[in-house]
């Protein structure tokens, strides 16, 4: 896959969680959010998220939950 270029890993940052650009905002909070409120309200409680930033962490969690057959 090719990661979304808005999540990132870096082990200074957050203990190496994915987070956006980063800055200190974990792509989990921003999920965690999504699932109880609008974009744009995410967007107002972050300023310094950009709409980009939020279809970055869709396209991640997408990823991530895509279904995988277990070799026997």
């Amino acid at each position: 896959m090719n990661l979304p270029s808005r999540v990132t890993f870096d082990p200074q940052v957050m203990s190496g969680k994915a987070c956006i650009r980063g800055m200190r905002i974990t792509v989990s909070t921003v999920l965690q959010m999504l699932a109880k409120y609008p974009a744009d309200t995410v967007l107002a409680s972050y300023p310094e998220l950009e709409p980009e930033d939020i279809r970055a962490v869709l396209e991640f969690a997408a990823y991530l939950a895509q279904e995988r057959a277990l070799a026997a």
